[in-house]
C-alpha cells in the first residue's frame, strides 16, 4: 500500500506568513507562530486538505494527519497547549473529509494518525554535570501522547502512527498512553503502526540503537507494521530495511526521503530515481507499505505507486520463538547460548562494596562496578536498589539515567530488580530497549499479579516470575512446578505474553546451613527447573547463585563461593536453568576446581546423604582458617590488567577520552601539567588530540552521541584540573584574571524550529571545555538573539536548526547582525545546513566572521581558532578562500537558473534614503589632478605581496597561506624566502636607480543617478552632462530578500536634488618597464624579466591603494580621521569602494573608453587603452570611487537578454560590440541574434 509524501515540504512551498499561521482564531496571540505547520488545520484548513487530496490523487491509500507536533510538549514552544485536542481533532477530520471524497469501492483510503517524536529526549541529558538528568520524563510524555491519541480517534483516524522515532523510550510512553487510552476505551481501539529513524550510516537511531535492538523494543505494541522514514534516501536506507525485513514478523512500512539533504537544504532525488529505488526493495521481498518523508511531492509520491503496481507484497516470516531482548544492541537467546550471564554486583542487598557507593552518593564508582560487570562477561545487567534507608525509586532513576548515558554499559539490556512494584515501574520508564522484570509473582493473589503482569507486557519487557503464592516461597520440588504452571498459564493465555518471554525463578536457597530442611534446595531447584521447561514450553529458568552460598559469606571467601557456583551452575545447566545472576568474570572454570573442592561441592548440591553437608561446611572452615588477616581480598580475582595505563601520559590522556573513562583523568592530567612547559599546552596537546580523535569517530559514524557525551565530561573534568593553575600564570604575568572561561558563546535554535539535540550536545562539549554558553533554546527571534548577545558581550554566537525553513532564518539574522553592526564570530550547525549553503547564502550577508560547524565535536576547534587574534585571522582567511570557491562552484554549476525580468530587479533594488543617510561631502575639488613622477618609496608600504607569491604559483597551505605565513610552510617556504630576497633586491635596485616611473589621475564629479545609470557633471550646476556611467544590474533570483544591486544605488538620484559626487582614477607603474625587461632579455635573464613584471604589477595596485586612501583622508577627505594600518587596507575595511570596468560590479570594459575621455587620461598621463581596452603600459590599474555608506562590493553575475539589450540600447552600441569589445558575452543567460 502507498503512504504519502511529505506534508511539511508541501506547506514550506506555499510560503505562508505569520499572518497565515495566526489566521483570525489567534490574532492577538502573545508568541509568534509561524512554523508551527500544526496549527494550519485551525487557521487554514483548505490548504492542508488540499494537500491531502492532492497525495490522495497522486495514489496514496494512506494520508498521514498533520499533527508531527500535535503534542503539548511540542506545542508549549508556542503557548498552544491547550489547543492540542482541537488540532488533532480536526486535522483527522480534514484527512478523513479528504479520503471520503477519493475513495472508491475497489480503492478505499484510509487515515494514519500521526504522533511524531516530541521536540525533547527522555534518554539523553543534555547536561554534562548530571548525565543523569532528562529534559522530559517518561510520564511526562505518557500525559503529552494521551491527550494527542484522545483528539486523532475522536476525529477519526483509521491508524494510530508513531513515527520518526529518534529516541526508542519516546516512543515506548507513545506505545504504554496508546495501550492505556484503548484499555480504558476498548470501543474506539485502532490499529497501531511505528516507523523509526536511523540517523545516520552508523545504522542507529539519535538515542544509539542498532534497527535489530529499535525493533525489539517496540514489537511488544503488536503493530500493524514498523517500518523506516526520514533521515535518510532510499538508497542509504536499503541495509538497514534489509535488516528489519529479516527480523520483523509484521508488515514493513518505508518512506524515505527524496535523498540525503543537499548543500542548499533540499532534496535532489527525482520521482523517477526515488520510485526506482523503492521498487528494488518491492523486488527484493522488503516491504509491504512505502511512501515519502522530507521532500516529496505528490510527483514522487504518483511515481512510487506507479512502480509498485504489480509487485508481490512481502511475506512476513514467522515469529522467532526464542526470547529477544535489547540495550543499544539487540541480544536474542538462541538454542546456541546455554547460558546467559546476568551481572549481580549492582545489588544493594548483594554487594556491600556497591551499598556503600549509592549510600555515600558515589555514582561513579558504582557505574565502574556495573562496567566491570559488562567487560567481564555479563549479557544482562541486574540492578537492584532495595535498601530500608534509601529511596529506591529515586535511586533505580537516577542510577539507569547514568547507566545509559553510558554506552559501554547500555549496549546490554538491563534487569530491573526490585520487590517493590513502583520501584520497578520507575526503572522501566528510564530504559528505551527491551528489559527484563525481576519480578513478580502470586504472593499477593492472582488479582494482583495479573495487574503488575499488564503493566510488565505494556512496558515491552519480560518478566522473572518467582516460585511464591499465596502461601509464601516454594522450597519443594511440587510446590515450585505448581506455582510456576499456574503462572505461566495467567500470563500466556490471559495476559498475553509470549511464553518464550517469562523466566521462572525457582528459587535457588542458601544450602551448607548445618539444617537438614536445607540440603535438599540446591537438588530441588534443579529438579524442579528439568519440569518446569517440559511443562511450560518455551519458557526460561534463572535464579540468583549466590544465594546458594549465603552461608559462606566473610573475608578471603568469596574464591571459595565462586567454585561452589561454578559446580552449582554446571549441574543446574544441564537440567535446563539457562539464566542465572552471578558475578560475571569471577567464576572458574568447572575443570579447573580443585577435585577435592569440586566432590564436596557436588555432594552437598546433588544432597548425597547427610555427611554432604557436614563435609562442604568443614572444608569450607579450613578455607577461612587458612587465609590470612585480609587475604586476597573478597573479590574474587581483582581488576583486570588495564595495559593501556603503561604508555605515555599523552596516549593514556588520550586513551581516557576517547573511552570516556574518568577514574585515572585527575592524576594522568596532574602529571601532564608537570610534564608540558604551560597548562595551556596540555589542553592544545594531548586533549584536544582526544577530542579530534573524537570528532573523526563520530563524523564517520563510529561513535554514537551517548560516547560523544561520555567523552565530553572526560574534558570537563581534565579542563577543571588545569583552570587553577591557568590563572596562577597569568597573575603571575600579570594579566587579568577575570576572565574564568575560554570564551562566552551565545547558542539559538533559530525561530520557527523546535529541535535543540544538536545544540545541546554543542553546549555540553564547549562547556567542557571552559566555555561560559548562554543557551536560549529553541524557537528564538533574531531579536531576542541579538538582545543577548550585546547584553552578554558574547565573544560567538552559535545558530543550530533542523528544518528547512531554518535555513532562511539563519539568512535573516546574519543580516540583521550585519545591520546591528556586530564582528563577533558567527557560526552555523544543524541537520539541514551545510558548508556550501554557508558560503553562498549566508556569508554574503554578514562581514564578520562566518563558519559552518559540521558538527559537535568540530566546535570547540574552531572556538579556540576564532578566540585567538593570530589564529583567528588565518583561520579565517582559509575559510574565506575556501568558500569562495565554494560560490563559484554552485553558480557554475547551474544549468537552469532562474532570473527576474529587468522590471523586477529593479523594483527590488536597494533604497536607499539619501536623506535619512545622505552622501560624502564635496570633494576637495572638481575635475583632475596628475600625479607624476610618483615617489616609488611612497609606494612599498601599499605593497600587497601575496599575489606576488601566487604570480610564481607559490601557495602555502592553512595555516601558513598568504605573505608572510607563506615563509613558515613546509612545502614552499624555503623557496618563498629565496624568491622573496631576490625580489627585494630588485626592487631596491628599482627605486634607487628610478628605473620605473609612476604616474597617475584622480577626477571628481559632481554626480546623480537616473535608473541604472549614473550622469557625470563637471561642476554644480549640472548644466549638461560630461558623461555617462551605465550600470548593469543583478538578475538571477536570490532565494533571501537581498536587493538586487546595480552601481547606481549607492548615487543619489536626480529626482532627489540632493548633491552627490563621484571620483575615477588611472594609476601606472610601468614606465620603464619596456626598457628594463629589454635589458634582461638581453641579457638572456628570464627570472629577472618576469621578477620585473611581478614588481611593476605590484607597485601599481600600490599606487591604486595608496591614492585611495589620500583621496579618503584628503582629495575627497570623506574620512579624514581614518587610521588604519597596512593589513586592514588590503582587507578592505574602510569606507566606500573602487570598482573597476570589467570586474564583477561592472563587468563592461567599454565603460573605459568613458572614464578615459572625461578625464583625458591619454593626453594628462600617457596611459593609453588598446583597441581591446587593455591600457599601456601593462602594469596599470582603473577604477572608480563610490563614497556612500551602504555603497559594497557585489557581482552582477549573469543577465536575461531583456538587460542585454536595454543596456545596448542606452550605450547606443551595438549587442555585438558589447559582447565582444565588452567582454559581457558570457554573461548573457540567453542566446541572442
Amino acid at each position: 500500500m502507498i503512504i504519502d509524501g511529505a506534508m511539511g515540504t508541501m506547506i514550506q512551498r506555499l510560503k505562508l506568513t505569520e499572518e497565515d499561521f495566526r489566521g483570525d482564531l489567534f490574532r492577538d496571540h502573545p508568541k509568534d507562530l509561524k512554523g508551527d505547520n500544526d496549527l494550519l488545520v485551525l487557521t487554514r484548513p483548505q490548504y492542508i486538505k488540499q494537500i491531502h487530496l492532492d497525495m490522495l490523487a497522486a495514489g496514496a491509500d494512506f494520508v498521514e494527519t498533520n499533527t508531527f507536533n500535535g503534542t503539548s510538549l511540542a506545542q508549549a514552544d508556542y503557548g498552544m497547549e491547550h489547543m492540542v485536542y482541537e488540532i488533532n481533532k480536526r486535522a483527522a477530520e480534514l484527512a478523513k473529509e479528504a479520503c471520503a471524497e477519493m475513495s472508491t469501492p475497489d480503492k478505499p483510503r484510509f487515515v494514519f494518525g500521526a504522533l511524531g517524536p516530541t521536540n525533547k529526549t527522555a534518554s539523553i541529558s543534555g547536561s554534562v554535570e548530571n548525565p543523569a538528568e532528562r529534559g522530559v520524563t517518561f510520564d511526562e510524555l505518557v500525559e503529552s501522547y494521551t491527550e494527542q491519541v484522545r483528539g486523532l480517534v475522536d476525529g477519526g483516524c483509521d491508524v494510530l502512527l508513531v513515527e520518526t522515532i529518534f529516541d526508542t523510550l519516546n516512543a515506548k510512553a507513545a506505545l504504554f498512553a496508546i495501550d492505556v487510552f484503548f484499555e480504558e476505551h476498548p470501543e474506539k481501539r485502532k490499529p497501531i503502526s511505528i516507523s523509526g529513524t536511523i540517523v545516520d550510516l552508523s545504522g542507529r537511531t539519535l538515542s544509539g540503537q542498532t534497527t535489530e535492538a529499535f525493533f525489539i523494543s517496540v514489537a511488544h505494541a503488536n503493530p500493524l507494521s514498523i517500518g523506516l522514514n526520514c533521515a535518510l534516501g532510499a538508497n542509504q536506507m536499503r541495509p538497514f530495511l534489509q535488516r528489519l525485513s529479516m527480523i520483523c514478523d509484521c508488515f514493513v512500512s518505508v518512506y524515505p526521503n527524496a535523498g540525503l539533504p543537499n548543500a542548499m537544504g533540499g532534496y535532489d532525488d527525482t520521482p523517477a530515481e526515488m520510485a526506482a529505488q523503492v521498487k528494488h526493495f518491492a523486488d527484493e521481498n522488503m516491504i509491504n507499505m512505502a511512501g515519502g518523508c522530507c521532500g516529496t511531492t505528490p510527483q514522487h509520491i504518483a511515481a512510487i505507486a506507479k512502480a509498485l503496481e504489480g509487485c508481490k507484497p512481502r511475506v512476513p516470516p514467522p515469529p522467532r520463538d526464542h526470547m529477544m531482548l535489547s540495550g543499544l544492541e539487540s541480544f536474542e537467546l538462541t538454542p546456541e547460548i546455554p547460558f546467559v550471564n546476568i551481572g549481580e554486583r549492582c545489588n544493594l542487598a548483594g554487594s556491600l562494596r556497591f551499598k556503600r557507593m549509592i549510600e555515600q552518593n558515589k555514582y561513579e564508582d558504582a557505574l565502574a562496578v556495573a562496567l566491570e560487570q559488562v567487560e567481564n562477561g555479563a549479557q544482562l545487567l541486574d540492578v537492584n536498589m532495595d535498601a530500608g534507608l534509601i529511596d529506591g525509586q529515586a535511586a533505580m532513576r537516577r542510577f539507569l539515567n547514568l547507566c545509559v548515558s553510558e554506552p559501554d554499559i547500555s549496549r546490554i539490556p538491563f534487569v530491573v530488580d526490585s520487590s517493590k512494584f513502583a520501584v520497578i515501574c520507575e526503572g522501566l520508564k528510564c530504559l528505551q530497549g527491551k528489559s527484563v522484570v525481576n519480578s513478580i509473582s502470586l504472593k499477593e493473589g492472582e488479582e494482583e499479579f495479573r495487574k503488575h503482569a499488564r503493566t510488565v507486557k505494556r512496558f515491552g519487557a519480560a518478566v522473572v516470575v518467582m516460585a511464591f503464592d499465596e502461601t509464601g516461597q516454594a522450597t519443594t520440588i511440587e510446590h515450585k512446578v505448581s506455582i510456576c504452571k499456574r503462572a505461566y498459564s495467567i500470563l500466556v493465555h490471559d495476559i498475553g505474553f509470549k511464553p518464550q518471554d517469562i523466566i521462572f525463578d525457582p528459587n535457588i536457597l542458601t544450602i551448607g546451613t548445618a539444617l537438614e530442611e536445607h540440603n535438599a534446595y540446591a537438588l530441588n531447584f534443579i529438579e524442579a527447573a528439568r519440569i518446569i521447561r517440559k511443562e511450560c514450553p518455551k519458557c526460561h529458568i534463572s535464579g540468583g547463585v549466590s544465594n546458594l552460598s549465603f552461608s559462606f559469606r566473610g573475608p578471603g571467601m568469596q574464591p571459595f563461593r565462586e567454585e561452589m557456583h561454578s559446580v552449582f551452575l554446571f549441574h543446574a545447566i544441564q537440567a535446563g536453568m539457562d539464566m542465572g545472576i552471578v558475578n560475571a568474570g569471577a567464576l572458574p572454570i568447572f575443570d579447573e576446581v580443585p577435585e577435592r573442592h569440586r566432590i564436596a561441592f557436588e555432594d552437598a548440591i546433588l544432597n548425597k546423604g547427610p555427611e554432604a553437608s557436614e563435609r562442604l561446611c568443614a572444608l569450607a572452615m579450613e578455607i577461612k582458617e587458612k587465609v590470612q588477616e585480609g587475604g586476597d581480598g573478597a573479590s574474587g580475582g581483582g581488576a583486570v590488567a588495564q595495559e593501556w595505563r603503561s604508555q605515555s601520559v599523552e596516549e593514556r590522556l588520550k586513551h581516557a577520552l576517547v573511552k570516556g573513562i574518568v577514574e585515572f583523568v585527575d592524576e594522568d592530567t596532574e602529571e601532564a601539567r608537570q610534564k608540558f612547559d604551560r597548562p595551556l599546552h596540555v589542553i592544545e596537546g594531548p586533549l584536544m588530540d582526544g577530542m579530534n580523535i573524537v570528532g573523526d569517530l563520530f563524523g564517520s559514524g563510529k561513535m554514537f552521541l551517548p560516547q560523544v557525551i561520555k567523552s565530553a565530561r572526560v574534558m570537563k573534568r581534565a579542563v577543571a584540573i588545569l583552570i587553577p593553575y591557568m590563572e596562577a600564570e597569568k597573575r603571575e604575568r600579570g594579566e587579568s584574571t577575570e576572565r574564568s572561561n575560554a570564551g562566552c558563546v551565545v547558542l539559538a535554535t533559530v525561530k520557527g524550529d523546535v529541535h535543540d539535540i544538536g545544540k545541546n550536545i554543542v553546549s555540553v562539549v564547549l562547556g567542557c571545555n571552559n566555555y561560559k554558553v548562554i543557551d536560549l533554546g529553541v524557537m528564538c527571534p533574531c531579536e531576542k538573539i541579538l538582545q543577548v548577545v550585546a547584553e552578554e558581550k558574547a565573544d560567538i554566537l552559535g545558530l543550530s536548526g533542523l528544518i528547512t525553513p531554518s535555513l532562511d532564518e539563519m539568512v535573516h539574522v546574519a543580516r540583521e547582525m550585519n545591520k546591528a553592526g556586530l564582528d563577533i564570530p558567527l557560526l552555523i550547525g544543524g541537520a539541514t545546513t551545510s558548508k556550501m549553503h554557508t558560503a553562498v547564502k549566508i556569508v554574503p550577508q554578514y562581514t564578520g566572521p562566518c563558519v559552518h560547524v559540521l558538527d559537535a565535536s568540530r566546535s570547540v576547534t574552531v572556538c579556540q581558532s576564532l578566540m585567538d587574534s593570530v589564529a583567528r585571522e588565518e583561520f579565517m582567511e582559509d575559510i574565506h578562500e575556501q568558500y569562495a570557491e565554494l560560490r563559484d562552484e554552485h553558480y557554475a554549476g547551474l544549468e537552469s537558473r532562474s532570473f527576474l525580468s529587468l522590471a523586477q530587479a529593479r523594483s527590488k533594488a536597494l533604497k536607499i534614503d539619501f536623506t535619512a543617510d545622505p552622501p560624502a561631502p564635496r570633494p576637495s575639488f572638481l575635475g583632475t589632478q596628475e600625479f607624476l613622477e610618483f615617489p616609488l618609496e611612497d609606494l612599498l608600504c601599499g605593497i600587497d605581496w601575496t599575489p606576488f607569491f601566487e604570480t610564481w604559483q607559490l601557495r602555502g597551505r592553512y595555516p601558513n597561506r598568504g605573505y608572510p605565513k607563506i615563509f613558515n610552510d613546509a612545502t614552499v617556504g624555503e623557496e618563498a624566502q629565496k624568491l622573496f630576497a631576490d625580489a627585494q633586491k630588485l626592487l631596491k635596485e628599482i627605486v634607487d636607480g628610478k628605473l620605473l616611473e609612476a604616474r597617475g589621475i584622480v577626477g571628481f564629479y559632481r554626480a546623480a543617478s537616473q535608473g541604472d545609470d549614473i550622469l557625470l557633471f563637471e561642476d554644480d550646476e549640472c548644466t549638461k552632462p560630461v558623461g555617462t556611467l551605465f550600470g548593469l544590474r543583478q538578475q538571477a533570483e536570490k532565494e533571501s530578500d537581498e536587493p538586487y544591486y546595480c552601481m547606481s544605488d549607492f548615487v543619489a538620484p536626480t529626482s532627489s536634488g540632493i548633491p552627490d559626487y563621484i571620483g575615477m582614477f588611472a594609476v601606472s607603474a610601468g614606465f620603464g618597464i619596456e626598457k628594463l625587461v629589454e635589458r634582461f632579455q638581453g641579457e638572456l635573464d628570464d627570472y629577472q624579466s618576469i621578477m620585473a613584471k611581478a614588481l611593476a604589477d605590484r607597485l601599481a595596485e600600490a599606487f591604486a591603494e595608496v591614492l585611495h586612501q589620500k583621496v579618503r583622508k584628503s582629495l575627497w577627505g570623506y574620512c579624514p580621521d581614518e587610521d588604519l594600518d597596512p593589513a586592514s587596507l588590503l582587507k578592505v575595511r574602510y569606507q566606500g569602494i573602487r570598482p573597476a570596468p570589467g570586474y564583477p560590479s561592472q563587468p563592461d570594459h567599454l565603460e573605459k573608453d568613458t572614464m578615459w575621455r572625461v578625464m583625458k587620461v591619454e593626453e594628462k598621463t600617457g596611459i593609453q587603452l588598446t583597441e581591446s581596452l587593455m591600457m599601456r603600459p601593462e602594469a596599470a590599474v582603473c577604477g572608480q570611487y563610490l563614497a556612500h555608506p551602504k555603497s559594497k562590493y557585489f557581482s552582477v553575475g549573469q543577465m536575461k537578454l531583456d538587460q542585454f539589450e536595454d543596456y545596448a540600447s542606452r550605450k547606443s552600441v551595438s549587442k555585438d560590440e558589447l559582447a565582444r569589445r565588452g567582454g559581457l558575452s558570457s554573461l548573457i543567460a540567453e542566446k541572442f541574434d
